[in-house]
């Protein structure tokens, strides 16, 4: 009986399309697991040089923010995580989510993927509706070093649901021809190691204007939500250190981090 089963990601195929970049990664690439981040957060691999990378045909457990699941289907999904480890004294990790945010979606549009956005802190838009999210997490105590998770959406299944979410979409949705998954998975992990390189010497400054080019809120009202209190203004972008700006009632308020949630007012 022929294995109907979508067709696992191909370690040497990935190695191809990374070139001359193949030696930069250590590749582990799994039919399915609980959560790429935690394979590398509770086993983080020793230091030989490498970047340690660990992508997912199917995470059984996936996570993004605010302890929500990270819905995926085997085959129509690019899920993936990389250890990045900086020098002492480099500005990680805030502001990672960020850098990792522009990563993505400079990569998006090297392919041909029109309207992509960036929703603070962490969200893929193409026009106004999710394409995928960042998770990033501390690494170690010791040393500055985090683990920067990646899920996409490469295509909907017939019949597939986001609870609670109407406002998703896929690749195969914005671009007419969607490489293959070694390509992109190639293309994304290139862009953020030249990406980080930067960031581990500049900060977020010398990436605050491509952020805020394509912030999916510009100038407009938003509701930002989180545990203690709900706060409204409009979204006047990112500012230095990757915070978020909000010209409140009140005056300008800075977001650096929390548990929040960013939404249209009204």
């Amino acid at each position: 009986m022929p294995d109907s089963s979508p067709p696992r990601l191909d370690a040497d195929a990935l190695r191809v399309h990374l070139g001359p970049d193949a030696d930069a990664f250590a590749l582990d690439l799994r039919g399915e697991c609980e959560s790429t981040n935690s394979v590398l957060i509770d086993h983080v691999p020793a230091d030989d040089g490498r970047v340690p990378v660990v992508a997912c045909d199917l995470q059984l457990a996936g996570r993004g923010r605010r302890g929500r699941q990270w819905q995926a289907w085997p085959g129509a999904s690019l899920t993936f995580s990389a250890l990045w480890r900086f020098p002492a004294g480099a500005p990680a990790p805030a502001g990672l989510s960020l850098v990792a945010g522009i990563a993505v979606a400079t990569t998006l549009e090297n392919l041909g993927v029109a309207g992509v956005e960036l929703k603070w802190p962490n969200d893929i838009q193409v026009h106004g509706r999710k394409l995928g999210g960042i998770l990033v997490e501390l690494a170690s105590a010791r040393q500055v070093a985090a683990v920067v998770g990646i899920g996409l959406n490469l295509g909907l299944p017939p019949g597939a649901s986001i609870p609670g979410r109407s406002d998703v979409t896929a690749l195969d949705q914005v671009i007419d021809t969607p490489p293959p998954r070694e390509r992109l998975l190639a293309d994304l992990l290139r862009t953020q190691r030249t990406l980080f390189d930067t960031y581990a010497i500049g900060g977020f400054a010398a990436f605050q204007g491509a952020w805020n080019q394509r912030n999916a809120y510009a100038d407009l009202p938003v509701r930002l939500t989180g545990e203690a209190e709900s706060v409204e203004g409009i979204c006047l972008g990112v500012d230095a250190d990757g915070a978020l700006r909000l010209q409140t009632d009140t005056g300008v308020r800075r977001v650096l981090a929390g548990d929040v949630s960013l939404r249209a007012a009204g």
